[in-house]
C-alpha cells in the first residue's frame, strides 16, 4: 500500500514539474510569462501618448482583477485542471490513438498497395520543414473539424458544453473539458496528423521528423506561448483586416465564447482563421472592445458543480439519442453557445 502511494506521489510530482517548470506550452511558467509580456506590450501600446505612467499597483489589478479569483467559474476550472492533468490522463490513455502508430500503419498500407517509393530529391532539412508545416496545418484542420462537430452534433455538444459553461475566461478554462470531449478531440487529431505524417513519409521515401519544442510542433508551441493563453482571458487583443482572416486573435476566441446568438458557431479554429474564412464561420471582432457575456443558456442550476460538469453530460447526451427526441427543437434550446479547447 505504501509502495502504491509512493508511486502515485512520484507520478504527480513528475507530472506537475513537467507541466509548470519545463518549456511545455500548456501552463508552464515560461509560457505564462511570455503571455504576460504580450499583454503588457499591448497595454503599453494602447496608452501611447498618455501623460501619466501606469502605476505598478494599477497594472497588477488590470492583469489580475479580483473577480477572476472569487468566481465559482474559476474555481470549477481549477478543479477540472487538477482532474484533467492527473486522474483523466491515466484513465484515458488506452482510449486515445497514437499519431505515430496511425502514421506507421498508413505508410505500411501505401507500401503494400503501391510498392516502395523512390527517395525524394530533398535534403533532410527540406523534408523536416515540409513535415513541420504540414503537420501544423493538419493539427489546425483537425481542431477545426472536431470543434465544428462538437457544436453541430447534439450528442457531442452535451460534452463540449461543459467548456462553454465557463462564465469567466482564464488560462485554466482551457482545462475545463469533459473527458469524452478530450477522447474525441485527440482521436480526430491522431487520425488527421497521423494520416499526414504517414503520407509524407511515404512520398519522401524515408522517415522525416518535424521540428519540435517541448515535444510539440514548434509552430504550435510558439503560437500558444504568445497568443494561445490569452484566448481565454479578459484581454481584448484583436487582429483585423487580412491578419484577422489568417490568424485568430484572443478577441476572435472570446467572441466564440460569447452568449450573444450573433456569435454562435463562429471562430472554430485554434491558431488560424483560414478554415473559418473558407467555410463561412469566421466572425471578425471589432477594433474596440465589445461587451460580451459568457456561459450557456439555459443555465444549469449548478453549472460549476462536478456532478454537472462530469456526470450530467452523459444523461443529456443519451437523451439526444432517444427516438422521439426532436433534434431541431433541442438544438435551438441547448446550442446557445460556442466553444474552445
Amino acid at each position: 500500500m505504501l509502495e502504491l502511494i509512493g508511486g502515485l506521489l512520484s507520478y504527480f510530482e513528475r507530472t506537475y514539474a513537467q507541466l509548470f517548470f519545463s518549456f511545455s506550452p500548456f501552463l508552464s511558467i515560461p509560457s505564462m510569462l511570455a503571455a504576460l509580456l504580450v499583454a503588457y506590450a499591448v497595454v503599453r501600446l494602447e496608452r501611447t501618448g498618455a501623460r501619466r505612467r501606469i502605476k505598478l499597483k494599477v497594472l497588477i489589478r488590470a492583469f489580475f482583477p479580483r473577480y477572476l479569483f472569487s468566481s465559482p467559474s474559476t474555481r470549477a476550472d481549477a478543479g477540472m485542471f487538477i482532474l484533467n492533468t492527473s486522474v483523466f490522463t491515466v484513465l484515458l490513455g488506452y482510449a486515445i490513438l497514437s499519431t505515430t502508430v496511425v502514421a506507421a500503419l498508413l505508410r505500411g498500407q501505401l507500401i503494400g498497395i503501391f510498392g516502395e517509393p523512390s527517395p525524394a530529391p530533398l535534403t533532410p532539412l527540406q523534408m523536416s520543414l515540409i513535415m513541420t508545416l504540414c503537420l501544423f496545418f493538419a493539427y489546425e484542420l483537425s481542431y477545426y473539424t472536431d470543434h465544428y462537430l462538437s457544436h453541430k452534433i447534439p450528442f457531442l455538444w452535451e460534452f463540449h458544453k461543459v467548456h462553454h459553461a465557463a462564465e469567466i475566461l482564464t488560462p485554466l478554462t482551457n482545462f475545463r473539458v469533459h473527458p469524452v470531449d478530450t477522447v474525441v478531440f485527440y482521436n480526430i487529431t491522431a487520425l488527421m496528423m497521423g494520416g499526414t505524417m504517414g503520407s509524407l513519409n511515404y512520398l519522401f521515401g524515408t522517415t522525416a521528423n518535424q521540428f519540435l519544442l517541448a515535444n510539440s510542433n514548434i509552430i504550435l508551441v510558439l503560437f500558444i506561448y504568445f497568443i494561445g493563453h490569452l484566448q481565454h482571458s479578459h484581454f481584448w487583443i484583436v487582429f483585423t483586416g487580412n491578419w484577422g482572416r489568417f490568424f485568430l486573435s484572443p478577441a476572435h476566441h472570446q467572441i466564440h465564447h460569447s452568449a450573444n446568438p450573433l456569435h454562435f458557431d463562429r471562430n472554430f479554429g485554434h491558431c488560424l482563421g483560414i478554415f473559418d474564412w473558407l467555410f463561412g464561420t469566421l466572425h471578425m471582432p471589432a477594433s474596440k472592445r465589445e461587451k460580451l457575456t459568457f456561459g450557456v443558456d439555459p443555465k444549469p442550476a449548478a453549472p460549476h458543480s462536478m456532478s454537472e460538469m462530469l456526470v450530467a453530460p452523459f444523461g443529456n447526451a443519451l437523451a439526444q439519442l432517444a427516438p422521439t427526441h426532436d433534434v431541431n427543437q433541442n438544438h435551438s434550446e441547448v446550442r446557445t453557445e460556442p466553444m474552445t479547447r
